[in-house]
């Protein structure tokens, strides 16, 4: 039906409102959501009022919101033409990155197709919410070694591992290896029952997850037992060379200089590595240097390394978590 059918520009008697055009009744209920929630949504974060008379929305509010609520809602409505549903972080994501996708980048695998940025995986279609998010894509696959710095919630692993599914179901690497340092935040691993791996595990825990949410749970336990997809603490990559691998190095924060050297040499050909963390939350012991800082400062010269760096602003988790990470990042500044 086509997008071109939905906008009626405001009459001059009338410019304290938009008004948009629907043909599609069943499209438009999908629109507004379960009673009305996504209209919502919108309304609470676009600081407008939208009206719903018959196939018609009316929005209300300043020129400039009343304006995006309406490519909002159009670039939603265009969206379920083509089949796709429409959930909370779909609209949080068009409200925070639409108009702002370029073009492809080298044309990968169709991963930009139609100039937006999507990760194709077994489970879902993931894409970036924000406008750093989906410059932090583009660059995991542009760059054979990549760092994506900032604070929790933003999303670094998960579209890091995203992007690892991505190219391991495509045949581009053969393996996916996902680490983290085991690093004491205050609790004793001696403690816990088990074995080591029983020990490590729970650290580990948001890599399986984020596997989860990409791959059929079968398929990732027989991976596992396959070894073609690895979860295992730092300390166990000491020693190999990982070739045709994607290799992820989450919570690099807690990772020592030696141990991120250590890390960063493991590149072998045909790999790509990618290495997050959160410098507001180090948990080594006090005197010991964070290898993420030393890296970030020593390879910044490096043409063929990429840093992408978040900030409050990109967290896609509740909003109060924005709003945390603000108030104690304004607390460390005046510390």
């Amino acid at each position: 039906m086509g997008i071109d059918a939905l906008s009626t520009p405001p009459r001059p008697e009338d410019s304290h409102e938009t008004l948009l055009e629907f043909p599609d009744n069943r499209l438009l209920i999908d629109l507004c959501g379960q009673f009305d929630r996504n209209l919502a949504q919108i309304e609470h974060q676009l600081e407008v009022q939208i009206l719903r008379r018959g196939n018609q929305l009316a929005i209300h509010g300043e020129v400039a919101a009343r304006a995006r609520a309406a490519e909002v809602l159009a670039a939603l409505y265009t969206r379920l033409e083509t089949g796709r549903a429409i959930e909370a972080g779909d609209i949080d994501g068009e409200i925070r990155l639409g108009g702002e996708s370029e073009a492809p980048v080298g044309g990968q695998m169709e991963l930009f197709k139609g100039g937006r940025v999507e990760i194709k995986t077994r489970k879902k279609l993931v894409e970036p919410r924000t406008a750093a998010q989906a410059a932090y894509v583009k660059n995991l696959f542009k760059h054979e070694l990549a760092f994506g710095i900032g604070p929790a919630g933003t999303g670094k692993t998960y579209l890091a591992v995203a992007v690892g599914v991505n190219l391991f179901i495509g045949g581009h690497v053969d393996r996916i290896i996902l680490s983290r340092p085991a690093v004491e935040a205050g609790e004793k691993l001696g403690y816990l029952p088990g074995d080591m791996k029983e020990k490590v595990d729970p650290y580990m825990q948001p890599l399986y997850d984020a596997l989860n949410d990409f791959l059929p749970g079968k398929q990732v336990a027989k991976l596992i037992e396959e070894k073609r997809i690895e979860i295992a603490p730092l300390a166990f990559m000491r020693g190999r060379t990982l070739s045709n691998a994607f290799v992820v190095l989450d919570e690099a924060q807690n990772a020592t200089t030696m141990q991120m050297k250590m890390f960063l040499t493991r590149l072998g050909e045909g790999s790509r590595m990618v290495v997050t963390g959160d410098r507001s939350q180090v948990d080594l012991p006090r005197g010991v240097a964070s290898g993420l800082r030393d890296a970030e400062t020593l390879l910044k010269g490096i043409d063929d390394i990429s840093f992408n760096y978040f900030t409050a602003k990109d967290v896609v988790r509740h909003p109060l978590v924005a709003k945390i990470i603000e108030a104690y990042d304004a607390a460390d500044q005046q510390g």
